[in-house]
């Protein structure tokens, strides 16, 4: 019978005891290996062998479990918490495995916190799932000659990116499956809010882990044909017949208790050119309509309400950047939101011109309701690189705020119809041709409170939100590629 190498994180007896013997009670196992470091090499249970490894993620370690892979399966588990196999889990993993002829499955599973089970369902794995947090659950079974071929193809030694540049080779040649089943259960220590664990890219003290994830996914984009040299169309800023310099871009739908202060934000901007603030109220029903028009008074304010019931952000977005009188740059503000001072739109609408680019990104500051600065703080994606930003923009879930666009080109590429997304899907579309820029003064307030779009999500909706972000890299990875065969 076919049988499986697994391999387990140790720190202490007393932690890998429960997850072993579970392993061990199926029947499958050939061998169990303990991950651990140097020091702990004399502690091991004695029915399993013992790995030195100086961490779990790096490449080291891989290349001694694809030497330690001697049996027709590899089964990886990444968590130091307790892992309990579901009833003849490991033998249906095992047979999807090879009646899809996968090089990895993963699955479905529950999890455990303070002794209550919940599902946790993960999404289908696709060529644009590239970004480094990507969910597979914590139980990772490989065709084992499928991972030692990988490994062999493996050729940095990262610190933290071993895993994400193993399963970035792996996909090159293999499918990556997903079984909608659930197949185990694990204890889950990390109980943050969605909103809280989506800023830990960004957090300054994982930038040496982001600097390997993007040399990984860099090399990924080169070997599979989607990487894009740093070459750029540059832009004359002639296009069209422009009253306004710039418009300010507000879609709203139920906001009574930010949207004041988001309005007082934008008129009291100071500016040496004319600009405008375009509000698109998407039917608001609690008073919002009502507050929009106490500042009818300035004529700088247009206020739309659609005839159409059908728009999210983007559509709405849409609606304002076609209105005739929306200026040569289109500035994005957030409905709970507000500008930092009254030069945040001077300074962007500068930034067009000294970077020549299509699309400018500025830096914001987390805040509470009362605009007070929260953890994170500043978030000011300095990762971006002007040679290589719009290839990691690939691998990142975001790239900052505010946004803004040439009018002209935005007009041309339109804003998906979505309320989740459509600004990231903007930035890929407009850095496949053209240079986005950047702002790293913060010159915008991004307010955390309980009717944040993304405070906190269930699995489902943020499952459903990572699933169309992926879908969109898989789209444009797949027109980059499509365009670099052209050259």
């Amino acid at each position: 019978m076919k049988k499986i190498n697994c391999f387990v994180p140790y720190a202490e007896e007393a932690q890998v005891e429960s997850t072993v013997k579970s392993l061990q009670a199926t029947g499958l196992v050939n061998k169990i290996y303990l991950l651990g470091t140097e020091d702990k090499a004399n502690a091991p249970m004695t029915a399993c062998d013992f790995i030195p490894v100086k961490s779990l993620n790096a490449s080291e370690t891989f290349k001694s479990i694809a030497a330690n892979s001697d049996t027709d399966y590899t089964l990886l588990y990444t968590k130091y918490t307790t892992l309990d196999p579901g009833f003849f889990a490991l033998e249906r993993m095992r047979h999807i495995m090879d009646d899809s002829n996968a090089g990895m499955v993963y699955a479905d599973h529950y999890q455990i916190v303070d002794g209550q089970q919940s599902n946790a369902p993960v999404i289908d794995y696709q060529p644009g799932s590239l970004r480094d947090d990507f969910n597979f659950g914590s139980v990772l079974l490989f065709k084992a000659s499928a991972l030692k071929e990988a490994v062999e193809r493996m050729k940095s030694d990262y610190e933290f990116a071993g895993l994400y540049d193993l399963r970035l080779k792996l996909s090159q040649k293999e499918s990556l499956v997903h079984i909608n089943e659930y197949l185990y259960s694990e204890i889950e220590n990390d109980t943050r809010k969605s909103g809280e664990k989506i800023f830990d890219y960004v957090d300054p003290k994982n930038r040496k882990v982001q600097l390997e994830m993007e040399q990984a996914c860099t090399e990924h984009l080169k070997e599979i044909g989607g990487y894009l040299v740093p070459n750029f169309k540059s832009i004359e800023f002639a296009a069209g017949n422009f009253e306004y310099e710039a418009s300010v871009i507000i879609p709203v739908r139920n906001r009574i208790r930010t949207i004041r202060d988001a309005i007082r934000s934008v008129l009291n901007q100071k500016a040496d050119f004319k600009y405008n603030l375009i509000v698109i109220d998407n039917h608001s029903t609690d008073g919002t309509t009502e507050a929009i028009e106490e500042f009818k008074e300035d004529k700088r304010l247009i206020h739309i309400i659609p005839e159409r019931n059908d728009l999210g952000i983007g559509g709405c977005w849409n609606m304002g950047v076609h209105h005739p009188e929306c200026g040569k740059f289109a500035v994005q503000l957030d409905s709970d939101d507000v500008y930092k001072d009254e030069n945040t739109l001077s300074i962007m609408v500068r930034a067009f011109y000294e970077q020549n680019c299509a699309m400018v990104v500025g830096t914001y500051m987390m805040t509470d309701f009362n605009m007070n600065m929260i953890a994170p703080g500043i978030i000011d994606h300095k990762e971006w690189t002007p040679e290589n930003g719009r290839n990691n923009a690939l691998r990142i879930n975001g790239l900052g705020a505010p946004r803004a666009f040439y009018t002209p080109l935005l007009r041309e590429v339109k804003v998906p119809n979505t309320s989740y997304g459509e600004d990231y899907a903007l930035g890929l579309n407009f850095s496949r041709q053209y240079q986005i820029g950047r702002v790293y003064d913060v010159v915008y307030l991004c307010r955390r409170w309980d009717d944040n779009s993304d405070a906190s999500l269930d699995i489902v909706k943020m499952n459903a939100h990572n699933l169309y972000k992926d879908r969109i890299r898989t789209w444009e990875l797949q027109a980059r590629m499509a365009m670099n065969k052209k050259k």
